[in-house]
């Protein structure tokens, strides 16, 4: 039993900062940046030597923490060590145990935590997995899991829940890739094998267009907020005017903002598309920047509390309170893009960059690097002037 103590305890498991800490005897927690922590164990096999003829001494992973236990991984750093002692390479002979498909998918959340835009999508990508397979199939081996299985998760909600079936069914897939290249599965995934059998009923799904006001109607509707002094009020007013969608509005905050300049930089990890954007600033939307900044807070449009932005809800309730509720508040920027191209007569690649959207092939993209933020901010004056009724 002695083997199996060291100097890590559940709570600094819990709560030590990213690194390498060590338990003792090879064994260490480690912990990236991103938070996700996992065990690996450091052995030297008997006997055998590397390249370069030094002994071999080799990491090997042990699972990722929210799944392997401290005493988990110390009963299998043993066991690897015992191995190794013994001239044996834990690669392969240790005894593997298979993972229930729960465990395999936190694990794969853990991994690709950082390539997700912020940690909300990461979550959604959990939940869903969450509400619709952990129920049925969570704690079954990962190598147990065929067509019947993936039919118990997704069959229910095929045709009433589409969209979030056909997420669904890709996250199983990715989960069951990774056990397949983890050793963990043989054979077709299910999923591919579902899809491509037309085993599931074909949906007819009717495509969704964001209902746009008429570009003519905006400067009336514009008019019609300024009476109002809900915060929601000002912030529906700069997200017409700027034509940025409605998360880049309400998460902007004063460190974004480059007064001398009249100009916003939404960074790339609030972008749709995950590049920068900068958005030229006119005198109508410094107006409202300048009211917006006696509230204080962090966020320019701020919630109720300080250090929180205006729900994301708050103007499509506000459109619904002034008798507005067969628009919404992303259609303002299709209304600025009628606009753009009926009235301004716009070239199609800056009324195109003015709403943050990427025209052309990637070959065309690479060569077209300049974001046309003079003839954008011409543009943009433009349409505030027009909103505004400014002369």
């Amino acid at each position: 039993m002695a083997a199996l103590n060291g100097k890590l305890t559940k709570r600094l498991v819990d709560n030590l900062g990213p690194g390498r800490h060590g338990d003792g005897a090879g064994l260490y927690l480690v912990v990236d940046p991103s938070g996700a922590r996992r065990w690996i164990v450091r052995v030297t096999v008997k006997g055998q030597r590397n390249s370069k003829g030094a002994p071999l001494r080799t990491d090997f992973g042990l699972g990722g923490a929210d799944v392997v236990t401290l005493n988990q991984a110390r009963e299998r750093a043993l066991e690897y060590r015992r191995m190794a002692k013994s001239g044996l390479n834990p690669r392969y002979n240790a005894k593997r145990e298979i993972p229930t498909f729960e465990e395999m998918a936190r694990q794969v959340h853990i991994e690709r935590l950082p390539t997700w835009k912020n940690a909300k999508h990461g979550q959604q990508w959990l939940n869903t997995l969450r509400d619709y397979a952990f129920p049925k199939i969570g704690r079954m081996p990962v190598d147990s899991i065929g067509q019947p299985e993936v039919l118990m998760c997704l069959s229910p909600i095929w045709t009433a829940k589409h969209e979030t079936a056909k997420r669904l069914a890709q996250r199983l897939k990715t989960v069951l890739d990774v056990a397949r290249s983890a050793g963990f599965r043989d054979g077709e995934n299910p999923v591919t094998a579902i899809k491509e059998g037309n085993v599931l009923p074909k949906v007819q799904v009717r495509r969704h267009h964001h209902d746009a006001m008429p570009w003519q109607d905006v400067p009336a509707f514009y008019a019609e907020l300024s009476e109002r002094s809900a915060t929601a009020a000002r912030a529906l007013q700069f997200t017409i005017l700027s034509a940025c969608r409605t998360s880049e509005v309400l998460g902007m905050t004063w460190g974004e903002i480059d007064w001398d300049a009249q100009l916003w930089t939404i960074p790339a990890e609030r972008m749709k598309g995950g590049v920068e954007h900068r958005v030229p600033l006119t005198q109508e939307m410094l107006a409202i920047l300048e009211a917006m900044k006696a509230l204080g807070g962090d966020y320019v449009f701020r919630g109720q509390k300080r250090a929180a932005p205006l729900s994301n809800m708050s103007m499509l309730m506000l459109l619904r309170r002034m008798g507005r509720d067969q628009y919404t508040v992303h259609g303002f920027r299709s209304s600025f893009r009628d606009w753009a191209g009926e009235a301004a007569g716009a070239p199609r690649e800056v009324a195109e960059a003015a709403l943050a959207h990427q025209v052309g092939s990637e070959v065309e993209r690479a060569y077209a690097r300049s974001d046309l933020l003079a003839r954008r901010r011409a543009l943009i004056a433009q349409w505030s002037k027009f909103v505004s009724g400014a002369d």
